[in-house]
């Protein structure tokens, strides 16, 4: 039988997962990302990622609409672009080195792996939406990556 949802939540937090940053450009042109661990590969022909929005977030609108965006993998030791990217009514880039794709997409300069993706379908995931992107560019460096466990970050064991 199903308990409330913060059982639901903590009981899920147990699950470890990396921390990503995913970004792109709103209709305005302005940068905006945010920062998941929803993030899952899906298909290797084509190549396909998901992630998943709450419904309830400040920029909903804006990176359902997008035809493209980034996720950024990030690597131990940047717990403070997770958290600059999950706050609320600040420039989230400030002092974030980062720049622009062909196609107007912010690209975070440093991170453990980046899929820059096309928007591909969108499915209803209850209070979240789950975006699948086709990733039509990719890149990958040496390190470790950050982890999410129990509400607090890690890295993984040498």
């Amino acid at each position: 039988m199903m308990q409330d949802s913060r059982t639901f939540r903590q009981t899920l937090s147990q699950f470890a997962t990396g921390v990503t940053v995913i970004t792109a450009k709103s209709p305005s042109g302005k940068p905006i990302g945010m920062t998941a661990n929803s993030f899952s590969s899906l298909s290797l022909d084509p190549p396909l990622v998901l992630w998943s929005i709450a419904r309830s977030s400040g920029l909903y609108t804006e990176f359902v609409e997008a035809k493209h965006y980034a996720i950024h993998v990030l690597k131990e030791g940047q717990q403070q672009v997770s958290h600059q990217f999950s706050r609320r009514n600040i420039d989230r880039f400030e002092g974030v080195p980062y720049q622009f794709d062909n196609r107007g997409v912010p690209l975070l300069n440093d991170c453990l792996a980046r899929f820059s993706c096309e928007a591909f379908s969108h499915m209803d995931g209850g209070d979240h939406t789950i975006i699948v992107g086709r990733v039509i560019d990719m890149s990958k460096a040496q390190g470790s990556p950050l982890i999410f466990h129990g509400g607090s970050y890690g890295a993984l064991a040498s």
